[in-house]
């Protein structure tokens, strides 16, 4: 006798619609929450190191007191001359970074902003919007905006845009804003600025030249980043630490997963996501065995074990895991491109996190698949016949 168990799984579940479609609802729910709160963390960790991945460097120098971008001590830029002596080092320049106070040029509110100035003979990002306004970035008191900022800048870009000079204060200072460049906001910086290492040393009047937050070292063609970073560090003091560029984005990621709760909130969000998941299928589940169990008494009665029904409801439990996640995927999809656009975040689908959560629903239906099926064993071809 051929046993057709998933045809038999299928009609069980579409026997009673208005239950099926609950049970799907529930699983995309389940999805989508899952789906979401792995995104914010995803987009929490790229949005923080877009700077990090956009550097002109290979190499990088920061103190040991350093967060992250947004909280970074200072070293001695004697360090910078003194990494400049390796045969394998092309250029060692600065990169000046703060939080600056300053007025929003299109609302006058007050506000904090990520500062960022650099040597403009040697460009400090890979960002062509800034590489073309180097020239520009030469006038005094002349900055860099980006478009991406989080916050009520429409109209001051328009006009930037437009190849208008938009002037506003900061730290007390008059400055022009006579160029755009995209970045993106993040969880540390609602926006930055660019300019040269000399209008920023002008604007933050309390730093010295001399103080670096992170030195930018380029290495020649063929040199090995991992060797030159293993010769720094023996060459250099300990008031330094050398990195190469994937350590340093591996470096903020660590701070916003070890040193803040973020992390956790996320982790603790996808878990409530699956924990529902997993209350909804069951609940679903054993309602259907329940209201077949004479069904299931017959089948034993006809010679089928156990096992087989159990797999007729795990099978159940696997279509509900598959036709569910479809709708809860594609709404996370439109819910990315919504918070992507209102929030500027760099939100996105990726086939990782797509396969990652389809197995988290896979798991979660056959758990409860599992949980709900021990009602079988009531099933008893006596109170039928």
């Amino acid at each position: 006798m051929k046993k057709r168990s998933i045809p038999l799984a299928w009609l069980q579940l579409i026997r009673q619609k208005g239950r099926f479609f609950v049970a799907l609802s529930g699983i995309a729910f389940a999805d989508i929450l899952m789906l979401m709160q792995l995104g914010f963390e995803s987009a929490l960790y790229d949005s923080n190191t877009r700077l990090h991945q956009n550097l002109n460097a290979d190499v990088v120098l920061i103190s040991p007191q350093a967060r992250n971008l947004a909280n970074m001590a200072t070293f001695s830029r004697r360090r910078l001359f003194q990494a400049a002596s390796l045969p394998e080092v092309e250029s060692a320049t600065p990169l000046y970074v703060a939080f600056a106070d300053w007025k929003n040029p299109q609302t006058r509110s007050q506000n904090a902003i990520l500062l960022l100035g650099f040597d403009l003979e040697k460009p400090a990002f890979n960002l062509p919007e800034i590489n073309q306004n180097l020239g520009t970035l030469q006038q005094a008191d002349t900055l860099l905006f980006d478009r991406s900022s989080r916050g009520d800048y429409k109209q001051a870009i328009a006009r930037i845009g437009q190849g208008e000079t938009v002037s506003t204060e900061i730290k007390g200072r008059t400055i022009h804003l006579k160029g755009l460049f995209t970045v993106g906001s993040s969880f540390a910086a609602d926006g930055s600025l660019m300019t040269s290492d000399q209008n920023f040393l002008r604007i933050v009047s309390q730093r010295q030249a001399g103080e670096v937050s992170v030195g930018l070292i380029t290495l020649a063609p063929n040199a090995n980043p991992n060797a030159v970073v293993t010769a720094l560090k023996s060459r250099l003091p300990h008031d330094v630490r050398v990195l190469t560029r994937a350590e340093f984005i591996e470096f903020e990621e660590g701070y916003w997963r070890r040193n803040t709760a973020i992390g956790f909130i996320f982790a603790l969000g996808t878990l409530m996501g699956f924990m529902v998941g997993v209350i909804i299928v069951y609940q679903i589940l054993y309602s259907d065995v329940s209201d077949h169990m004479a069904e299931y008494a017959t089948l034993k009665a006809m010679g089928y074990r156990n096992l087989y029904l159990l797999g007729v409801v795990l099978q159940e439990a696997l279509l509900l895991a598959v036709l569910g996640y479809i709708p809860g995927n594609l709404i996370a999809i439109g819910l990315y491109s919504l918070t992507r656009n209102a929030t500027n975040l760099p939100i996105y689908m990726t086939l990782s996190r797509t396969i990652y959560v389809l197995l988290l629903t896979i798991i979660m239906c056959v758990m409860s698949g599992a949980v709900a099926v021990r009602k079988l064993r009531l099933a008893d071809p006596a109170d039928i016949f």
